[in-house]
């Protein structure tokens, strides 16, 4: 299929992509039309089109993240991962319709030939066809083309600013900025019995303006426009519907309002209020964010879990059926706003006049229809030994010929796969969306792009997902026979691992997890010398993670939460340095701070303090261990020092292991060398990780035996 990409160098381009797979309780739609949002998009392109020192300036929270990794990867990882993010194509567009061609076993709202309004950055693109949510999308009533019902994105954000506004019958309202998403407000603010005054430096749109239900416009002289409309009162309520940043704009809109009067805003405005008057008319400010209640709720939109009604009424996908209706009663006239239509085959050309338009439609005429059959998989290479067993020396007879990815994200390509490239046949990467995927094929070299996990029919796979597709990618992987790298962690319940458990026993396969810490050369000069110094250890890692942004997927319940899916590390890093452990202590000191104690057979103590408080400043991750004659220190493992003898011995080191933990499961693969992460150990790991969260839960000391033993299906659902 077709779809569009921007680089960040502003370039845009109609490429042919993978098809999108379907998401569990989710739709996949052949796109019959699509909106261009002329302000939102124009923006991106003008971001992208910006030098790196304007992007810094426009973004430094996105400076600090470069800072942060160059801090704890070193600036090498930091510069790669910018470049990845730079060469990376990004879809445009969020507001389409068209008709469905595959629906999810989970959904039960949908249909396919059902016609059908789609929303979401995430999903709704200018592709051909896409992978939908089930509450991003909502079914269009007869009686409404589909050109109109691809508009219903942009009308639920209008609509939403509309309801934050909470206007009465009769009650004025002044909406700042006339493009696209104005001119739908001033539309449902006048549907809704307000009287609408709408200001516009474009004489052009005010007129437009009319149109669409304004009873006054203005242009200049705002203020004076507004006092002799109400007679001196001041208008109810202003929305503002423009972006930029502009102490003047929201100055204007507080003079405007009465007192007590409401301010939303609507568009990306970053509004800077002056105190006195803001406090003096006692005005009350109100974001309207998107289409409604549930966006950027990954439980909502992800998940599919609707807010009952008595609690929300208006989500953001009863907000899509509101506008839907008002097309089909024809309140809701499109017509007026919709300058112009574009095949899609030309709609890079649309984006060289976006200035001049207001409503652009796409419309896609007949396009290819949703994915057929699937590819078989390839035969797995045979192992050397009869015995699946979990022995270290486990080697492949004969060499695997290709590698297959599942999941190439920023941090597959920035960590992993510059360290295969060139070095193994690469075949098939499937990528949730086609636009990646089809990227890093392009970018690395892979024989085929695609978006079904199928279709990774190589000896061997990457898998690197989000963490609760983990488990079952790997069992289906293991159970075709092939050689697995997962990245951490391996699944997320003691279900799970039973499952991979039962896959492993019958594989001829193998399974190597991600826990790339017990392979960076600072770990194993560290190793060396504890090993050497007889007698049971004393370590204690300090892990200063961060505050996690509400929207991170790491948020997500679903994904196991950070002690699962990060700390996991650590409790490795010790099982590797310590041993087999025996006992686990832990508390829970905040959403995602957790202290944890492990005993290990030889008498060894391990003490984890993973933190979501402190200064970014310190050091993310810093190691102490005390042991017969020495003690080690280091700090993100670029610094090891060692006290031994009254002398401190330091050394720097530039890797965190996911160089050396790649170059060692490619010996592996092609070399005849031993496997270098035996799955019992990886294993081991994974049951310690669980064990922590159980020990959380009941308040007690978990045996670990026992708890092996004991351990129900729900051990490790817990969201840390």
């Amino acid at each position: 299929m077709k779809q569009l990409a921007q680089y960040q160098d502003g370039r845009l381009e109609l490429q042919e992509v993978p098809e999108p797979s379907l998401m569990p309780g989710g739709i996949l739609v052949r796109t019959t039309c699509s909106v261009i949002s002329p302000g939102t998009e124009r923006m991106k392109v003008e971001q992208a089109k910006m030098s790196l020192l304007e992007k810094a300036r426009a973004r430094p929270d996105q400076v600090r993240k470069v800072l942060d990794t160059a801090r704890t990867l070193g600036w090498k990882a930091a510069a790669e991962k910018v470049r990845n993010r730079l060469e990376s194509p990004t879809p445009l567009g969020y507001s389409a319709a068209g008709v469905v061609v595959a629906v999810d076993a989970l959904n039960t709202r949908f249909r396919v030939g059902d016609r059908v309004a789609c929303g979401g950055a995430e999903w709704a693109h200018h592709a051909e066809v896409i992978a939908v949510p089930d509450l991003l999308a909502a079914k269009v009533p007869e009686g409404v083309e589909d050109w109109q019902a691809a508009y219903t994105t942009l009308a639920a954000i209008a609509m939403q600013g509309v309801r934050q506004a909470q206007t009465q019958i009769g009650e004025r309202v002044l909406v700042m900025g006339q493009g696209l998403v104005g001119l739908l407000t001033t539309k449902l603010l006048q549907i809704a019995g307000a009287r609408v005054m709408a200001v516009e430096l474009n004489a052009a749109r005010l007129e437009i303006a009319k149109q669409m239900g304004a009873e006054r416009v203005a242009s200049s002289d705002v203020e004076n426009a507004v006092r002799e409309w109400t007679s001196g009162m001041g208008v109810d309520a202003v929305l503002l519907c423009l972006g930029g940043k502009s102490t003047e704009v929201t100055a204007q809109a507080v003079a405007c309002l009465r007192d007590r009067g409401t301010l939303v805003i609507v568009g990306m405005h970053d509004a800077s209020l002056e105190w006195k008057t803001a406090f003096q008319k006692d005005i009350t400010v109100r974001y309207s964010r998107s289409y409604g209640p549930g966006r950027y709720d990954a439980i909502y939109e992800w998940g599919g879990v609707d807010y009952p009604a008595g609690y929300v009424r208006w989500t953001e996908n009863r907000n899509f059926e509101a506008c839907l209706e008002l097309m089909r009663s024809g309140r809701l006239d499109l017509k007026p706003v919709t300058t112009r239509r574009v095949a899609f085959g030309e709609v890079v050309s649309a984006y060289d006049s976006l200035d001049d338009q207001i409503g652009i439609v796409i419309d896609y005429g007949r396009v290819a229809q949703a994915r057929g059959s699937v590819l078989e998989c390839a035969g797995p290479p045979a192992l050397s030994e009869s015995s699946r067993g979990l022995e270290h020396s486990k080697t492949l007879s004969r060499p695997c010929s290709a590698l297959a990815v599942i999941g190439a994200g920023n941090f597959v390509r920035t960590m992993l796969l510059p360290h295969v490239k060139g070095k193994i046949a690469l075949g098939t990467v499937v990528n949730g969306t086609g636009l990646s995927a089809r990227h890093v094929k392009e970018k690395f070299g892979f024989a085929k792009a695609a978006t079904d996990f199928a279709e990774a029919n190589s000896e061997a796979v990457i898998i690197g997902t989000r963490h609760d597709l983990h488990a079952s990618l790997v069992s289906k992987a293991l159970k075709a026979g092939k050689q697995v790298f997962v990245e951490k962690p391996l699944c997320l319940t003691e279900a799970e691992l039973a499952e991979i458990d039962a896959a492993i026993a019958e594989t001829s396969g193998s399974l190597m997890v991600g826990f790339n810490r017990r392979f960076a050369p600072a770990a194993v000069e560290m190793k060396k010398w504890l090993d050497a110094a007889p007698g049971a250890k004393m370590m204690s890692y300090h892990v200063c993670a961060g505050v996690l942004a509400a929207d991170h997927w790491y948020a997500d319940p679903a994904q196991g939460g950070r002690i699962i899916g990060e700390a996991c590390h650590m409790l490795d890093f010790a099982c590797f340095m310590l041993g087999w452990p025996v006992r686990v202590s832990a508390q829970k000191t905040g959403a995602d701070s957790v202290s944890a104690q492990v005993e290990f057979a030889d008498g060894s103590t391990f003490q984890l303090l993973y933190s979501a408080e402190g200064d970014s400043a310190f050091p993310k991750e810093s190691i102490r261990v005390f042991a017969n004659g020495l003690v080690a220190e280091c700090e993100n493992f670029m610094k090891l020092t060692v006290w031994k003898n009254r002398k401190a011995k330091v050394s720097k080191h530039a890797s965190k292991g996911h160089a050396e933990e790649m170059a060692a499961w490619l010996g592996f693969l092609k070399d005849g060398k031993p496997h270098p992460l035996p799955d019992a150990q990886a294993r081991q790991s994974m049951r310690l990780t669980f064990a922590v969260v159980e020990a959380v839960r009941r308040s007690s000391v978990i045996e670990l035996e026992k708890h092996l033993l004991a351990a129900g299906p729900d051990v490790g659902n817990e969201n840390l």
